[in-house]
């Protein structure tokens, strides 16, 4: 097996990335224009390159062996034209100018004779993390003392706007559910700011956060970084229906040096939606806040003179709202805005007016919008990602579209059958569409957003070397879900090694958290995940979403509402066996399953309520029973606790265990805690079950590069499913 081992190693994400070129660019918009620049890998580096939207073209930014040649000059290093690194680009198109910092030097550089000036360092006073300048530059705020402070930038006179905050419930300072204190020492202050400030810089909004009443969660530290004492720590953590965070807002006049409270009660800081912003009349502000269980969203005006709260708009639902579904865009006369909704059905676009009365559906049909990006108002249309409109598409797929205020039926923009992760600069009358499937590698494209030709191709990606290697695409399917009607879609992953005329055992590699679709979808994520590395070992893996996951329609979504212990096993099942009738090298004798957090309590989950179909589980971070679980995304998708939590909870059904069960945890998990595998554990062992628990030391909730972790997954499955003896203490170098 050591044969395979290494081989997989090659594909974890890290190695195979390194076989690839261009499969992701980013762009940068040029100041002042719509132009952008970007850089492409290339043998030996990578480049600059220029999009002039004028001339609708695309070319090397610059000179790239001259400007190597003047900074080897400057510098007295050797710089090579493929590993220019230059810090802080800027471009200065109408001096035919690039400003730039590279080694210790401020340079700018003449393209027109590359002649280079040597410019001091233009960086402004930076402030610290507790202070913020308002938009005129004259006011600093800052939170020091658990207290708001304002101080005139010019005279540096200080104004103490608040006096009666305290250790944990103290104004400004943004919340961190993630922030661990060390027991031995206490909570230490040390704030950051958060404030939103008008546009007129004569007022500030902020919150006051109410962390009195919340409970703690603790993690206790075996391997302190010195010492041979373990350290105990805690952090704030609301569970279902627990006391939580309160948030409370408050608006500040800097002129006045008085404050106001918004007229509402303090609410859990987890169900903010929207948090408050400025109208540009600078006496107003909107917000959004969801109710406490999610079957409800209010979204409020707030007068910054009284502190008055109104609701102007409520959606809600018999099961809940989703929270990642929710977009609010205003026009920039603020007379309309446009709200997005799953209240028919489907996920669309609603416009408005400035009183929250409904003037007009503007998207219909059986399709999802996914996000606003771009309202003209000029011409009244609205830009949007979509995805599921376009019949014989795989119905994940974003698309962009463009449709009247009005409504009518959406012209698509992006043509091609496949993933499209739009890029779209605000006053641009184009966008690039970087496009691909996970058998399709990206082409990056300047498309017209009038029509959504293509107005120049700007690269492709290369995968030359990977596939070289052996890499085999990942396959796409479609099958039926166990109502026998609904399609639901995954990918296979083969070894490099396949023969069709053997028998693979196959893994259902599993995340069934209902805000997430797992089977990926462009080529980027095809390629660089660790589901491929495993199937090198001699596995068939299977990623497959069924009901109740993402990104389809409401009733699609509702299946998993309460119901999160169904973790669409039943639909796996029956996807795996309709594969297997014309995949005839799947061995469903030998099915494995593993997942991470939501996708650690779906595998043990699966051995718990299937254990005649699974086998073998490897569950890692599982948050085995919501009641301990972060208190926001159960009560999104479970509603408030009743007996249906303690139904679906893993240490219920722990005496069910049949198969072979690893359970993997890092010791300083502060998003799942680490007590949610251990009480697991303790469940087991008092129903006396062989299985195997593994603690990595001084590791929080991300587990799949750890090195230890990867190996000991490999070795659990070779072992326990495809009945061979992995290669001992099989080291993986390329993560130490």
């Amino acid at each position: 097996m050591l044969e395979f081992y290494q081989k997989a190693e090659q594909f974890l994400p890290k190695n195979s990335s390194k076989l690839t070129r261009n499969v992701s660019l980013h762009f940068r918009e040029v100041s002042g224009t719509t132009d952008f620049w970007y850089k492409l890998e290339t043998e030996k580096g990578s480049r600059f390159y220029y999009f002039n939207s004028e001339k609708e073209t695309a070319k090397e930014a610059f000179d790239h062996e001259r400007l190597a040649s003047v900074l080897s000059k400057i510098t007295q290093k050797e710089f090579h034209p493929d590993s220019l690194n230059l810090r802080r680009l800027v471009f200065k198109p109408g001096e035919n100018k690039v400003e730039f910092r590279v080694d210790t030097f401020q340079l700018e550089v003449n393209l027109s004779d590359y002649e280079p000036v040597k410019k001091g360092n233009k960086r402004e006073p930076r402030t610290s993390k507790n202070q913020s300048v308002s938009p005129d530059k004259k006011w600093v705020a800052e939170v020091r003392d658990y207290n708001l402070f304002l101080r005139d930038s010019s005279s540096k006179e200080e104004f103490q706007l608040t006096t009666d905050g305290e250790l944990k419930y103290e104004y400004a300072t943004p919340l961190s559910w993630y922030r661990l204190v060390d027991e031995s020492v206490g909570e230490e202050y040390d704030p950051s700011i958060f404030v939103r400030w008008s546009n007129d810089s004569k007022k500030l909004v902020t919150y006051r956060l109410d962390r009195r009443n919340v409970g703690e969660m603790y993690l206790y530290q075996s391997l302190p970084d010195s010492g041979f004492r373990a350290k105990a720590w805690s952090y704030e953590r609301a569970l279902p229906s627990e006391d939580p965070i309160t948030t409370e807002y408050y608006i500040f006049d800097v002129e006045e040096k008085s404050k106001v409270k918004a007229d509402l009660e303090p609410f859990a800081d987890f169900t903010g939606a929207i948090f408050p912003t400025w109208f540009k009349n600078n006496k107003e502000l909107y917000f959004a806040r969801f109710r406490r269980g999610y079957k409800a969203i209010d979204l409020f005006r707030l007068n910054a003179e009284t502190g008055e709260t109104t609701t102007f708009l409520t959606d809600s639902s018999e099961t809940m709202v989703e929270s990642q579904m929710i977009n609010c865009e205003w026009l920039d006369d603020e007379s309309e805005f446009f709200w997005t909704s799953e209240r028919d059905g489907w996920n669309h676009i609603y416009r408005y007016d400035k009183n929250g009365n409904l003037l007009n559906q503007v998207t219909k049909g059986e399709f999802v919008v996914r996000d606003i990006l771009k309202v003209d108002e000029e011409n009244r249309k609205i830009y949007f990602i979509a995805s599921g409109r376009e019949s014989g598409d795989d119905p994940y797929f974003q698309n962009l579209y463009v449709v009247g205020f009005d409504g009518g039926t959406p012209l698509l923009l992006t043509k091609e059958n496949a993933e499209h992760r739009i890029w779209l600069p605000k006053k641009a009358s184009y966008f690039v569409d970087s496009y691909s499937q996970v058998h399709q590698p990206t082409e990056h494209v300047v498309r017209s957003l009038k029509d959504g030709e293509i107005i120049c191709q700007l690269a492709s990606a290369d995968v030359e070397q990977l596939l070289n290697s052996g890499w085999l695409y990942p396959e796409p399917f479609k099958v039926k879900a166990r109502d026998g009607k609904t399609d639901i879609y995954g990918v296979i992953y083969y070894p490099s090694h396949f023969d069709a005329t053997q028998k693979y055992p196959v893994i259902d590699a599993t995340y069934s958290g209902p805000q997430a679709v797992r089977t990926p979808k462009s080529f980027s994520a095809g390629y660089s995940n660790y589901d491929r590395s495993i199937a090198e070992l001699g596995f068939i893996v299977i990623t497959i979403d069924g009901l109740g996951s993402a990104w389809r329609s409401k009733a699609f979504h509702d299946v998993s509402y309460k119901n999160l212990g169904d973790i669409g096993a039943e639909d796996h099942i029956a996807g795996m066996k309709q594969l297997a009738e014309t995949h005839t090298w799947m061995d469903l004798e030998h099915v494995g399953i593993y997942g991470h957090s939501a996708g650690g309590y779906d595998a043990v989950r699966a051995m718990l309520t299937h254990p005649e179909f699974y086998k073998v589980a490897v569950s890692s971070a599982g948050n085995h029973d919501h009641r301990i679980a972060k208190a926001w995304w159960p009560e999104q998708y479970m509603g408030l606790p009743g007996d249906h939590y303690d139904e679906q909870s893993n240490f219920t059904h722990a005496g069910n265990l049949q198969g072979k069960l690893l359970l993997v945890h890092g010791d300083m998990d502060n998003n799942v805690n680490t007590a949610s595998s251990l009480r697991l554990a303790a469940e087991l062992v008092k129903h006396n079950k062989d299985f195997e628990l593994l603690l990595i030391p001084n590791r929080g909730h991300g587990l799949a590069d750890h090195p230890y972790f990867i190996r000991k997954k490999w070795d659990w499955f070779v072992k326990h499913l495809l009945g061979k003896e992995p290669p001992k203490e099989y080291e993986v170098e390329s993560y130490r």
